[in-house]
């Protein structure tokens, strides 16, 4: 059998992959990022923007150009933010997980009469 593989049961272990579908109506999706992973991006962008203010602030011109240069800087980290933001919404919007949830809820719907008592 491929590695990963449940003999006792349908799906993929989650050690193996990131989906694990036991019962198609209980789909479960592990996609967290591992604590050394998520420590190295803290510390990476902490870096970057201290060497970038760093360099803003031992630049040999005027004060008005250090305080562009820095809103600059402050724009596109906040844009980049932003960005990172609207790439995770419309990824989570896609997956599966959704998609069954989403199913759920019209098929709910349809079959719901507000008029019918009892």
């Amino acid at each position: 059998m491929a590695p990963g593989w449940n003999e006792g049961k349908a799906g993929w272990s989650p050690a193996a992959s990131s989906l694990d579908t036991g019962d198609m109506s209980n789909i479960t999706i592990n996609q967290k990022p591992t604590s050394a992973f998520y420590a190295q991006a803290t510390i990476s962008f902490f870096v970057s923007g201290a060497g970038v203010l760093l360099g803003i602030a031992y630049l040999p011109v005027t004060n008005w150009i250090r305080a562009f240069l820095a809103l600059g800087l402050l724009y596109a980290v906040t844009s980049a933010f932003t960005l990172a933001k609207c790439v995770r919404d419309n990824h989570e919007a896609n997956t599966v997980v959704h998609r069954v949830d989403e199913a759920r809820l019209e098929k709910f719907l349809t079959e719901y009469d507000p008029l019918r008592t009892g």
